[in-house]
């Protein structure tokens, strides 16, 4: 899709959905597992695969109950930073989570959107010839305790946290795509047009 869009073949796209257990490790955990606390045969025995994701940071988990988020996006010509390109998909969290009652903010200096102490949502971007690909992932129903066979993103004394745990009960994954996807129209001014 990438590769698709660099071409002009096709729109940009904003991809929603949830993955099996797994850990993902970013450029920066590539060759330094450190941050993975748990041995390859625990987590063979639950079922969590390891896997070298081609985008920045360093590890996290995915699982059911978290939504993961992989915008393909031509940031060219007015879009052109990185860095800004990073605040705007926490700004999209943000905005989304505050449509449940949640109010998130960015914490000076780390990456991601955060309720205090704890991270909500994590995130990880590749850009390649200004078109983007990887994403962010929002812990909704995420069943936090996987997140203890790793130490996420590389930062200690920090928690996760999830949409559930903070309203105090499961939220609708369909309802999160919507608000995710409204937020998401508004900062980066593009039309929706809703694909299964």
């Amino acid at each position: 899709m990438v590769a698709d869009r660099q071409a002009g073949l096709i729109p940009d796209l904003l991809l929603c959905g949830e993955h099996p257990h797994v850990i993902t490790l970013g450029v920066s955990a590539r060759h330094r597992r450190a941050n993975v606390l748990a041995s390859r045969s625990v987590l063979q025995s639950r079922g969590i695969d390891l896997y070298e994701a081609p985008r920045g940071g360093d590890v996290t988990y995915h699982g059911p109950g978290q939504l993961v988020a992989y915008p393909v996006l031509d940031l060219k010509p007015e879009r052109c930073d990185i860095h800004r390109y990073v605040r705007d998909l926490e700004e999209v969290v943000i905005r989304t989570v505050h449509e449940f009652g949640v109010e998130a903010a960015r914490v000076a200096g780390l990456t991601g959107v955060w309720v205090g102490n704890d991270k909500l949502a994590a995130i990880g971007v590749r850009v390649s010839r200004w078109v983007t690909s990887h994403g962010f992932a929002l812990n909704v129903n995420t069943e936090l305790e996987y997140f203890s066979l790793i130490r996420p993103c590389g930062i200690d004394g920090r928690g996760v946290t999830s949409l559930a745990r903070l309203t105090g009960a499961p939220v609708s994954l369909d309802a999160v795509i919507d608000a995710l996807a409204r937020s998401f129209a508004l900062v980066f001014d593009r039309d929706l047009v809703f694909r299964e």
